[in-house]
């Protein structure tokens, strides 16, 4: 995993109507990134509700949520119309963002991991943490951090 004082990766990954986001355009307020494995599986959808009914309070942080994983950008779309997401799904098909935040796999190597990784308003990394199976933690988390940043 990326390590504390990191910069943000500057990948550019799919939205979930095909525009090409870059993550670093993010820099200039704090920014929470999570790595979940599979859209529409029970953890996963927990853990997009979880940010989905906590938004809010990210905002008032200051902060802006984004979910990353390998599915397609008309998956991505299908989950946030279905879920009613007011944070952006990103696809990332080819595994370049898995790859450049270092996320570990889960399950003996057969899924990606599921970790969460909060950087400030200048781009670095000041927490990440995984937790593979409890998708509550990881919105308790990072709105504890963001209250410290």
């Amino acid at each position: 995993m990326l390590n504390k004082g990191e910069l943000i990766p500057d990948i550019i990954l799919k939205d979930k109507d095909g525009n090409m986001i870059s993550l670093s355009d993010f820099t200039g307020s704090p920014l929470v990134v999570y790595f979940y494995p599979k859209d529409n599986t029970s953890v996963c959808t927990a853990q997009a509700c979880g940010f989905r009914d906590h938004y809010e309070e990210f905002q008032k942080a200051g902060a802006e949520v984004i979910g990353i994983s390998s599915d397609s950008a008309k998956s991505h779309k299908a989950v946030t119309e279905k879920r009613k997401l007011p944070f952006m799904l990103l696809s990332d098909q080819k595994k370049a963002a898995l790859k450049a935040f270092k996320v570990p796999s889960s399950l003996f190597g057969l899924l990606p991991g599921r970790v969460t990784f909060i950087f400030d308003k200048t781009g670095k990394l000041v927490h990440s943490f995984r937790a593979d199976f409890k998708a509550d933690q990881h919105i308790q988390e990072a709105l504890k951090v963001l209250k410290s940043v």
